[in-house]
Formats: structure tokens, C-alpha cells, sequence
């Protein structure tokens, strides 16, 4: 049973998540995300998500849980913050790059929500977060991005951030559309995965995208982001200087 906690989103580019927490709530968190909390908020660094569905598993099964957290690119440890006073008490987290942060409630989605790897910022405890792997292994370690997606399962509240604007779609049966991979942020379980090379590489070249799109085919909601992370960091390293060489007494 995950924990009910109350939030609300601060901000309009560089958003904030504050969670608020009845005594004995929790909220689990990646690391380094914190932004402050009250003082009756005890901090504690756990191994894996600490849902029920870890605990049930016993020492194998919270192994095999963080072995999944490798391969999708997180910390083996995660971060619990427990309300442990009387009286409501705040903790706030905050998006590692300019965008928005898209409040999720499980239960309004099957319980089941899947999201790029680097998406996930914080949920109520009892959240289980999982790894998703595409059906085609080798389309998607081509794909890049869309290859490890990580799994959110529960009934509680669970916030990813993404960048720049986020579009919401909702897809009928059998409806698809295209997608750059990086543009992807989170689906529903019933949208249908794939990742696909785009036709004629000139095509892909000349036009600046990738060779491959993920398509998505409904039933099912869609978030998609504007502003992927990559982007954006490529962005600022073409304007960053690059150091020139130097023949000033031998040095190259």
C-alpha cells in the first residue's frame, strides 16, 4: 500500500515538487534531488525503492532490483524522507534542468506508468520502480534513449520531470505516431512500443534528426517533452570556447 501524501508544484520553468507528509508518511527520492525540508523530516539512505513488493522479495529480489537500477543508469541507493513528528511537515525536490514537473497518480493509470530512465524524480513510498525493456532488444539498443525505460507501479503519487513544454496525447486504438526517442517521457502500459529506423538516410542525415523514431500506437496516454536533456547539452557545448593550441615555448 503506498503512502498518501499531499504536493504542490512551485515555479514555472525550474519547478519545484514540495510533498507534504503526515507523521510516519514517506517519500522515496533519487539522490541529490532534495532542494530543503522541515526539521521533523528524517533523512535516511535506503537500498532500492523500499516498496512492498521489494520487501516481499527478500535479500535476492531487492539484489535483482538494484541490478536493474545499473543497467538503467540510476544509484543503487535511493533516498527516504520520513514525516517523524507529530503535525504536517514539508520536503521539496527540485528538476535537474529547466522544464516541467508532471504530478502522476498511479491509480489513474492502471497503477502501472512506464518513463524514460532519467525522468523519474520522487514518489510516495511503496512506488515500485522497475525496468521495461522494449520487445525488440536489438532495435532498441540501437535506438539509444528508447532502449531502458524504467517501470513505476502502485497506487500512490509519482512526479517525473521533463524539459522544456510537455505534450499530453491521448491515443485511440490502433491511432500511432512518431516520436524522436529523446523526446519521449512517459506512456501508458496499453501503448504499444517499437523503435524504428527512418526511411532513406540521407533524409536523416541532411536533416539533423536521429536514424530512429519510437512509435507509439494507442490505446493510451503519451507525455512527450520539447526540450530533451541531450539537446540541451548539446546546445551549450557548441557555444562553449574551445581552447586554442599554443606554441609559446614548446607547448602544443
Amino acid at each position: 500500500m503506498n503512502h498518501e501524501v499531499d504536493y504542490r508544484i512551485i515555479g514555472e520553468e525550474m519547478q519545484i515538487a514540495e510533498i507534504e507528509l503526515d507523521n510516519g508518511e514517506s517519500v522515496v527520492a533519487e539522490a541529490g534531488s532534495l532542494l530543503y525540508m522541515d526539521m521533523g523530516i528524517q533523512m535516511e539512505t535506503i537500498f532500492g525503492d523500499g516498496s512492498d513488493k521489494e520487501k516481499g522479495s527478500g535479500l535476492m529480489g531487492k539484489l535483482m532490483g538494484a541490478g536493474k537500477r545499473l543497467l538503467t543508469g540510476e544509484n543503487l541507493f535511493m533516498t527516504l524522507f520520513t514525516n517523524t513528528v507529530e503535525g504536517k511537515q514539508r520536503a521539496a525536490f527540485s528538476a535537474p534542468y529547466p522544464g516541467k514537473i508532471i504530478p502522476m497518480d498511479l491509480n489513474s493509470f492502471g497503477n502501472t506508468l512506464i518513463c524514460q530512465k532519467d525522468c523519474f524524480l520522487c514518489a510516495a513510498k511503496g512506488v515500485s520502480i522497475g525496468m521495461e525493456f522494449t520487445k525488440k532488444i536489438g532495435a532498441g539498443l540501437f535506438g539509444g534513449e528508447g532502449f531502458i525505460l524504467q517501470r513505476l507501479e502502485g497506487d500512490g503519487m509519482a512526479f517525473v520531470h521533463s524539459g522544456g513544454t510537455i505534450i499530453r496525447r491521448e491515443l485511440t486504438a490502433g491511432e500511432a505516431i512518431k516520436v524522436d526517442t529523446g523526446c519521449l517521457v512517459a506512456f501508458t502500459e496499453g501503448v504499444q512500443y517499437d523503435i524504428q529506423l527512418v526511411k532513406g538516410v540521407k533524409s536523416a542525415l541532411l536533416g539533423g534528426e536521429g536514424l530512429f523514431f519510437a512509435t507509439m500506437t494507442g490505446p493510451g496516454t503519451v507525455w512527450l517533452q520539447s526540450l530533451p536533456f541531450n539537446r540541451l547539452a548539446a546546445s551549450i557545448i557548441k557555444t562553449v570556447p574551445q581552447p586554442k593550441e599554443s606554441t609559446t615555448l614548446g607547448w602544443k
